[in-house]
């Protein structure tokens, strides 16, 4: 699953407007247009030579860009935060590499929706996928942690596919 999957998954799940999803974009950080907004959740028609459909992103966006946006969607749902020299030291993106972005993403849809651990594992559970308490700590833990997890395409699937289930009226 790629960034651009994830994005259009949980616009779905949230049932997110494309003037919202720009809005979402500049709390996080990132000035957008409703179009460009409209080419990352778009797929190419064609190949060049009128081939099969090509499933590729007409944008395809990277991890920077969509933890800009969970930060954007922490921030619309709870707020923003008090501006301290603390908090202004400690702002830093979680993304640093290429690495798989799955852990990021339920950890700020925990902060963004209120969650408790109890809730996110009944979300899991309503899409099908058994969690355990503690599986699902060493999937929020902190990369570098020794009960630290990655979370798999698998898990955050279906996390978006319960969160719809719960959210979509």
């Amino acid at each position: 699953m790629n960034n651009n999957d994830i994005l259009t998954r949980l616009r779905y799940a949230l049932d997110i407007k494309d003037h919202e999803m720009v809005e979402i974009f500049k709390l996080g950080g990132i000035e957008t247009t409703k179009a460009e907004v409209q080419d990352m959740l778009s797929k190419s028609k064609a190949g060049a030579d009128g081939e099969a459909p090509n499933e590729e992103y007409r944008n395809m966006i990277d991890n920077t860009t969509l933890e800009s946006f969970l930060n954007g969607c922490v921030t619309l749902k709870r707020g923003p935060q008090e501006e301290t020299p603390e908090t202004i030291k400690n702002q830093f993106l979680m993304t640093a590499d290429n690495r798989n972005v799955n852990n990021i993403l339920l950890k700020k849809m925990k902060i963004a929706l209120s969650l408790t651990s109890e809730e996110m594992i009944d979300i899991l559970n309503d899409a099908g996928v058994t969690v355990s308490k503690s599986e699902l700590s060493a999937v929020l833990r902190k990369e570098g942690h020794r009960n630290y997890k990655e979370c798999g395409d698998r898990y955050a699937r279906n996390f978006l596919k319960g969160l719809a289930h719960i959210y979509r009226p």
